[in-house]
């Protein structure tokens, strides 16, 4: 029988975890009294984490599939990899961390029930995090939604579930540099949010350090926004207006000390700042046209474990 709900959740490095998240999913999902299918896509694990989900896999293999990829090709490719093989009428992205509770999933499904075609999971609490790390995502979230064309929900992670029609519309969707959230609220449909505490984690450690969640606030502003691109030209802008505005003192000698020659350096400084920045700011939309022109397949699976139908 095929299933109704399909469950994603992306696997790295979780092997001291991953045996009880499959225990908790298979438990809520029996009590839905659905057809299910869950489905670990291993993200190139270096512990034991593959080995498990084979024998996870073993244990069920009427509920459990597992994608091997190649090597790892990140959290969002993951989760798109799951997305891509889901064959659920429902589908819900989940981390397998138990940061985020299956026991929340019900919740999900009586959204869906009642029409709503995407309904996201809100972190009213998050406990076990630092303030550090609960100022870097509050302004993470605030950057997103001040530099972007789209509405992210503040406090919305990738927990989600999605009705067929939109996983198909966001399927269609295949760029490289992915931002799984925006990309969701981008194609619309009917949505609703389900609020719920967010658990500390129990082991291991987090998978989004500070230079992860830079790396992805990029990837969402350059990828919904030009506003870095109109920064660089307001930036250019000023630079040559002040130019102007100095070169005739300079002409008329103006502000000249043969006794402080470098006293210019401050202005060149500003300048090639301005300028650097601008390249950048360019060098990253022009990176990002390079990978998308090359066409390479989002992600490479190495072996699929799923019973055959």
């Amino acid at each position: 029988m095929s299933p109704r709900i399909s469950v994603v959740a992306p696997v790295f490095n979780e092997e001291e975890l991953v045996q009880e998240f499959y225990t908790r999913v298979r438990d809520v999902m029996e009590g839905l009294a659905e057809p299910w299918e869950l489905i670990l896509v291993n993200d190139g694990c270096r512990d034991n984490s593959p080995r498990l989900m084979d024998e996870i896999y073993a244990q069920d293999p009427e509920h459990v599939v597992v994608l091997h990829f190649a090597r790892n090709f990140g959290h969002q490719l993951a989760i798109t990899a799951g997305m891509d093989y889901a064959r659920g009428a429902a589908v819900v992205a989940i981390d397998s961390d138990l940061q985020d509770p299956p026991e929340v999933i019900p919740d999900l499904v009586a959204k869906w029930r009642e029409g709503y075609e995407v309904v996201y999971a809100v972190r009213t609490e998050r406990e076990g995090e630092t303030w550090f790390k609960l100022f870097t995502a509050n302004l993470f979230y605030r950057l997103i939604q001040m530099l972007t064309d789209v509405e992210i929900p503040m406090e919305a992670g990738d927990f989600r579930l999605l009705d067929r029609g939109a996983l198909d519309a966001l399927k269609s969707m295949r760029e490289q540099h992915r931002f799984v959230r925006a990309m969701v609220s981008w194609i619309g449909f009917r949505q609703v949010g389900v609020p719920y505490r967010r658990m500390a984690r129990k082991a291991g450690e987090t998978k989004y350090p500070f230079y992860k969640m830079f790396r992805l606030a990029l990837d969402a502003i350059t990828g919904f926004s030009a506003f870095p691109l109109k920064v660089s030209l307001w930036g250019g802008a000023l630079a040559a207006a002040l130019g102007l505005l100095l070169l005739p003192l300079r002409l008329l000698g103006i502000g000249k000390s043969k006794s402080q020659p470098g006293n210019n350096d401050g202005l060149i400084l500003f300048m090639g700042g301005v300028q650097l920045l601008s390249i950048g700011i360019l060098g990253e939309y022009v990176g990002r046209i390079y990978n998308e022109v090359r066409e390479r397949p989002l992600y490479i699976v190495r072996d699929v474990k799923r019973l055959e139908s």
